[in-house]
């Protein structure tokens, strides 16, 4: 099986827990040729653990990296507000892109991030985890089948406790995460994956209104949010991100999709079961692996370098999420509804 070369610019902690496994369980079909960490002496320990040589394959300025002949994809794992920058200079050099989310720290770095494989001639996938996860994937097939009916509305609420991190082994310690320099902070970091999984389920929204909770702290300008949503299908429903706390009661609300037939209930991302519940009394626990979507966006992006299949998440279907949440604090700061996939640009002042 043909390997593919990579290079990775960013080794801190989403590499080493998100990244990392899924590339050394993919080990077969791709080949880590050479990697760059602006801090040295983790740049030569992960060089050591990755079997490169320090001295040939291990970098501290990515733009030296990239002069590699070798090098046919990089994946860029490097804080929000240098998103974009990085990828565009990758992208400069022909190299194909395996870019965390969001797009970019503003909007108009996401729509330039979007036009990136047009003008270099590259392929680019967002690490989206959630739009290739088993669980929403699993979900997004059950509402298509109308395995409870057609959908009807739905809940979601997300809780995450940004503070229980802060001085753990977590994203939450990590500085630039508890004073961002983009619009949002853990709202733009966080809920976006919650947002990405609901339109991979419902596809576009047509409007939205939110209400925020406003906070001190740095991390989010809100303590919680809590939005109303209708999406282009005729589905609505109410979704809240609350980063400041957690749900202690179980089980939790959840993922709730109601049909007219009955309802499915994800728990959270890791339980593992979809609950199917018929209005007849009927009730089916759908089993799912968690936390397989790094491991399913490498092996799609593969089979697409491969020409076997296509990306399925480009910056063209990742803009929408970024939209959404610009569109979230938009309607909070102006407290009015905003369209979100009829209207595609938004300012936030």
């Amino acid at each position: 099986m043909e390997k593919v070369k990579v290079g990775v610019i960013g080794c801190g902690l989403a590499w080493e827990k998100l990244h990392y496994p899924a590339f050394k369980e993919l080990a077969d079909r791709y080949q880590i040729v050479a990697l760059c960490e602006r801090h040295p002496e983790v740049a030569e320990d992960w060089g050591h653990r990755l079997g490169l040589d320090v001295t040939r394959d291990v970098f501290t300025d990515y733009r030296q990296m990239l002069e590699r002949a070798d090098l046919q994809v990089v994946d860029i794992v490097v804080p929000i507000p240098q998103n974009h920058q990085v990828a565009e200079e990758v992208a400069r050099m022909g190299k194909h892109i395996i870019l965390e989310k969001p797009l970019g720290a503003t909007y108009d770095q996401a729509v330039a991030t979007t036009e990136l494989p047009y003008r270099y001639g590259i392929k680019m996938m967002i690490a989206e985890n959630y739009r290739y996860s088993e669980e929403f994937n699993l979900i997004r097939k059950l509402v298509e089948e109308k395995k409870t009916g057609a959908p009807v509305f739905f809940i979601y609420h997300s809780s995450s406790c940004f503070p229980c991190g802060m001085r753990k082994d977590s994203f939450s310690a990590i500085e630039w995460r508890q004073h961002p320099e983009y619009p949002g902070g853990d709202i733009l970091d966080g809920a976006i994956h919650d947002v990405a999984g609901l339109r991979h389920v419902f596809g576009g929204i047509k409007h939205l209104s939110a209400f925020g909770v406003p906070q001190e702290a740095d991390f989010s300008p809100y303590a919680v949010i809590a939005v109303n949503m209708e999406f282009l299908n005729g589905v609505v429903g109410t979704f809240s991100y609350f980063p400041a706390g957690r749900e202690v009661h179980k089980p939790p609300v959840g993922f709730r999709v109601f049909g007219t037939k009955g309802q499915l209930y994800l728990e959270n991302t890791d339980c593992g079961l979809v609950n199917v519940f018929h209005q007849d009394g009927g009730h089916e626990m759908i089993g799912y692996k968690p936390r397989r979507g790094y491991y399913n966006e490498l092996l799609n992006f593969y089979n697409a370098l491969m020409g076997t299949e296509e990306i399925a998440v480009t910056p063209e279907v990742e803009i929408g999420d970024f939209r959404t949440i610009y569109a979230i604090l938009q309607s909070i700061k102006d407290q009015d509804i905003v369209n979100v996939d009829r209207t595609l640009e938004y300012a936030l002042q």
